[in-house]
């Protein structure tokens, strides 16, 4: 409705209404004022917004459904002594303890820390376990590897606690090699006899996203590349100039989840007449030139990130190499062994979840969650209050039928622990 064109048809024409005085009586027209059309308007739009506001509440409400939040005292101290404040926050620190935690159902003599970044889990991992005596530490990052050797040189060097008889082992690999790694270290037999326990840490590590010659952040200014492993040759660079169209938008639409994909695709590759995009800072205006006005900083920061993460998945083949990991991973176990995952994407939890339910034999959440059907049940210690609901299988068992993520209390002081979602299983 022209509200501006109506007004000036109101001097004119009376909007009314009849009442009959009685059954034959004179008709009489009462007028209704415009202004009663305004609040009718105003009425309706409150009500759309109070459904707006329901609608997200209700969404928040089944997100919360679908997790299970740590509700472990988050310590700040142990953090502080395990983390590397400058570079990196280990994320979850506490609750990763507690998974692999010796209990009545389980030691840890032997342990692989697939993603050992700054060594922060592995730390606490090593200093928490004196029964341990093989560790294996891997990383495709050439400084994270250097810094976690020194890390854990300086533990075993400092802390009297750890017995002399542990062996530890550092390899500049990705965790796909993961069996080939541990045959390297054959001489210790674990490649038969199987690991006790396997963390996998997804996160960028601070010290990768603070570098702007990594080409990872969307507020610096650097090279588009995006390489975990240096040595690798495909960078970010080499799609944005040069891939099909048709495959820049795929890896927009399907690794960033970005909505705007096409338009993005078509701006990118309008731009390859130009010269092409060649550093952080030409792709991030391309994205804000990009993005509506109204969304303001946070619209064109959101796109960016999405933009970004979706390069980064395409440039070192995340998806794909973490699903056949965890395969690998798990025939890397030994009975009763486990293997702790933290994801900070939907893409990743998604693929942790699917494939842990396939590795046990399950074909849906649901499927197996209250009937026997044969399945071996696990003995769960008392002490291990964190194993809220489980999914039990033919081959192991999910500890966690709904990730855990991190306590509040960790999420106001580490901004980027907020994504973050721990998933567990255990080989029978």
């Amino acid at each position: 409705m022209r509200v501006v064109a109506s007004m000036s048809a109101a001097k004119l024409f009376s909007v009314a209404t009849f009442a009959a005085t009685s059954r034959l009586g004179a008709i009489t027209p009462q007028k209704i004022p415009f202004s009663g059309i305004s609040t009718s308007l105003k009425s309706k739009k409150k009500k759309l917004e109070d459904l707006k506001a329901m609608a997200k509440s209700k969404e928040a409400l089944v997100k919360e459904k679908r997790r299970t939040r740590s509700d472990r005292e988050f310590e700040l101290d142990a953090v502080q002594r395990f983390g590397d404040t400058a570079n990196h926050i280990p994320v979850m620190l506490g609750e990763v303890v507690d998974v692999f935690s010796a209990s009545k159902t389980m030691s840890l003599r032997s342990f692989v820390d697939c993603t050992v970044g700054a060594a922060g889990h592995s730390s606490a991992i090593i200093q928490a376990h004196p029964e341990m005596r093989y560790y294996v530490g891997m990383d495709i990052d050439p400084l994270a590897r250097e810094k976690a050797v020194a890390r854990i040189n300086a533990l075993l060097q400092s802390d009297s606690s750890i017995p002399a008889e542990l062996k530890t082992y550092t390899f500049l690999k990705n965790f796909r090699y993961i069996k080939s790694v541990l045959s390297e270290v054959d001489d210790e037999n674990l490649l038969d006899s199987g690991v006790d326990g396997i963390l996998m840490d997804l996160g960028m590590s601070s010290m990768q996203v603070n570098n702007p010659e990594r080409g990872f952040s969307v507020l610096g200014d650097g090279p588009l590349d995006m390489r975990m492993d240096p040595q690798a040759s495909l960078k970010a660079e080499d799609i944005l100039n040069s891939w099909p169209d048709a495959e820049v938008g795929r890896i927009l639409r399907d690794y960033g989840e970005e909505s705007n994909w096409y338009s993005l695709q078509n701006k990118i590759v309008k731009a390859r007449s130009r010269g092409g995009l060649h550093s952080t800072s030409e792709l991030v205006g391309l994205i804000r030139n990009s993005t509506s006005g109204s969304r303001g900083r946070q619209g064109w920061i959101k796109t960016a990130t999405r933009v970004f993460q979706a390069l980064r998945i395409a440039v070192n083949d995340e998806l794909k190499t973490l699903e056949d990991s965890l395969y690998a991973c798990f025939d890397c176990l030994a009975p009763g062994g486990r293997i702790a995952v933290i994801s900070f994407h939907s893409l990743e939890d998604r693929i942790v979840k699917q494939t842990f339910l396939d590795i046990i034999g399950i074909d849906n959440v649901y499927g197996e969650m209250e009937k026997d059907g044969g399945n071996t049940r696990i003995e769960i210690d008392e002490k291990e209050a964190w194993i809220k609901q489980m999914i039990h299988g033919s081959k192991g068992t999910i500890l966690t039928k709904r990730p855990i993520t991190p306590s509040e209390e960790e999420e106001k002081l580490n901004r980027r622990s907020r994504s973050a979602k721990l998933r567990v299983i255990q080989k029978h």
